[in-house]
């Protein structure tokens, strides 16, 4: 702490949020840990004012805190869960919470925050949107934007902005907070998030086939066009699911009535064998999946039509190492962990853009971002409209995003 506290950037920031509101990063550079929204536009505002770089990070367990800046911005202080409202089904809770404790308070109540994104349970919230990373419940719940309804937000300069609303009948019109959804905390620091719940499934149950891929991709896509109504349905590799084939993982959810004949009609419209998980067996199964892609140091994501997504593995496969693979054979999305060098993953982000896939850079190290941007090929003129967005939002700026390839 000796050196940090020769700092003029810490000696600047602990008058404004208190001596216990800062501390060091471990490298000697400072580290903002405040505790309101109002202390971090404290801090943004006072870093646009001087020309100070901050990197923003969540709890650590996600995105790899190593961007380079003169500070870094934590949202471990912004720890509270402000209300849940389980008759509305809604809640309203501080970017910095870890989403397992939420999701405990929530059982509590009777509710259900319907994600369940990769990486570890400890998780923030405010990392999750800000990386829009979404899990195998997106299949029968919807990608992660339709979990928000509001939310507060720090631009770069120390505005504070509250957009969207905070319950479900008031979100009409275009709502700012979406944009914070796999922005990667160009736009803003989310603070506050507004969120849509459910109510608890009385029952979940997991069914696991294992078989060669091909056979389980058209399993799925039979199992969608019968329309079963899986809360999810994914498809892993050998290496992510600790297999030696590949798994097609499905999830029921709902009474005991309505679960039991949707497993019967999954059998019925199956060409592959069922195995049940019980219930502790199956959140070891979901829990280590998700926890996967952080045994690589690189994670992407790209979107595809369902019946592509044969294609798209042999591309990767191709063009990069096996890796940790899971995909959605129902909704299209196909994530990929490993390690590559640059080269190798600018080819398959060129060829995924010559065949209009879109593709996020969702987890790297800072010089693989750099080089590489999170987001493939934009389509004519939408770069454009994203720097005028982040001018707008993040003006000079002060957050460190590599959000376009462009350092090549």
């Amino acid at each position: 702490m000796g050196a940090a506290l020769s700092n003029p950037i810490f000696m600047r920031l602990r008058h404004a949020l208190g001596e216990s509101a800062v501390e060091s990063d471990g490298a000697g550079r400072p580290r903002a840990v405040p505790e309101t929204t109002d202390g971090v536009a404290q801090v943004c505002g006072l870093a646009h004012e001087q020309g100070w770089r901050v990197r923003l990070e969540g709890r650590g367990s996600w995105m790899p805190p190593d961007a380079p800046a003169d500070l870094a911005l934590t949202t471990r202080g912004l720890s509270r869960i402000v209300g849940v409202a389980a008759a509305d089904l809604v809640a309203t809770s501080e970017a910095g919470v870890p989403l397992a404790l939420l999701q405990r308070e929530l059982a509590a109540a009777g509710a259900w925050l319907a994600i369940d994104p990769p990486g570890h349970p400890e998780r923030s919230l405010g990392s999750i949107v800000a990386t829009g990373t979404a899990g195998p419940l997106r299949h029968g719940f919807g990608p992660l934007r339709d979990h928000i309804l509001g939310g507060t937000i720090v631009t770069g300069d120390g505005r504070v902005i509250k957009a969207g609303g905070s319950v479900v009948k008031n979100v009409a019109g275009y709502d700012l907070t979406k944009l914070q959804v796999g922005g990667f905390g160009a736009f803003g620091v989310v603070t506050q998030l507004h969120l849509r719940l459910r109510a608890a499934p009385a029952l979940r149950l997991t069914l696991l086939a294992r078989a060669e891929r091909d056979v389980l991709t058209r399993q799925a896509r039979a199992l969608a066009e019968a329309q079963i109504a899986a809360a999810a349905l994914e498809l892993f590799s050998p290496q992510l699911a600790a297999a030696t084939e590949w798994v097609l993982a499905l999830e029921l959810t709902g009474t005991e009535a309505t679960v039991e004949a949707e497993a019967a009609r999954v059998v019925s419209h199956s060409e592959v064998s069922w195995s049940r998980l019980p219930p502790e067996p199956a959140s070891a199964f979901w829990n280590a999946t998700a926890r996967g892609p952080l045994a690589a140091p690189i994670t992407l994501r790209l979107g595809v039509f369902p019946d592509g997504i044969d294609e798209l593995i042999d591309l990767l496969h191709e063009q990069l190492q096996p890796g940790l693979l899971s995909a959605g054979p129902g909704r299209g999305m196909l994530r990929w962990s490993g390690n590559a060098a640059v080269d190798a993953l600018r080819a398959v982000r060129r060829i995924a853009a010559e065949r209009e896939v879109p593709l996020t850079l969702e987890r790297a190290p800072w010089p693989v971002r750099y080089a590489l941007g999170h987001f493939g090929a934009y389509r004519e003129g939408v770069g454009v409209l994203v720097a005028k967005l982040r001018n707008t939002f993040d003006p000079d700026p002060t957050f460190p995003v590599a959000l376009e390839g462009e350092h090549e």
